[in-house]
């Protein structure tokens, strides 16, 4: 059992994606398309948080990727032109990055 866990662990690279997927052409005010991808990020199960300019998603690589194309095509196949912005951090053997790198600098800041 130890040898399947070791296993899958070498196989999973822990993912920290901030993400932003918003349409474009669509006017000044943009939260209720934004809302449908959180939506999907939301739904998925994955660790998530939402903030003014993005929402941060961890999970495996696989994943994530997975939610970030289901979430922009939310919005892209109701025709609208979809802009994604993504940026990965990828770390295997880790786990809890989201919180834990808040919890570094918050401990530095002390």
């Amino acid at each position: 059992m130890v040898q399947a866990q070791n296993l899958q662990d070498s196989a999973y690279l822990n993912t920290v994606a901030s993400v932003t997927i918003a349409p474009i052409g669509q006017g000044e005010e943009l939260s209720t398309y934004v809302a449908q991808a959180v939506k999907v990020i939301r739904d998925s199960g994955l660790s998530n948080e939402t903030n003014a300019m993005s929402t941060v998603i961890e999970g495996d690589l696989s994943e994530v990727m997975q939610i970030v194309e289901k979430a922009t095509r939310a919005l892209a196949e109701q025709g609208y032109r979809t802009e994604v912005s993504l940026k990965l951090d990828i770390r295997q053997g880790k786990r809890s990055q989201i919180h834990q790198k808040v919890e570094l600098i918050n401990k530095i800041l002390q």
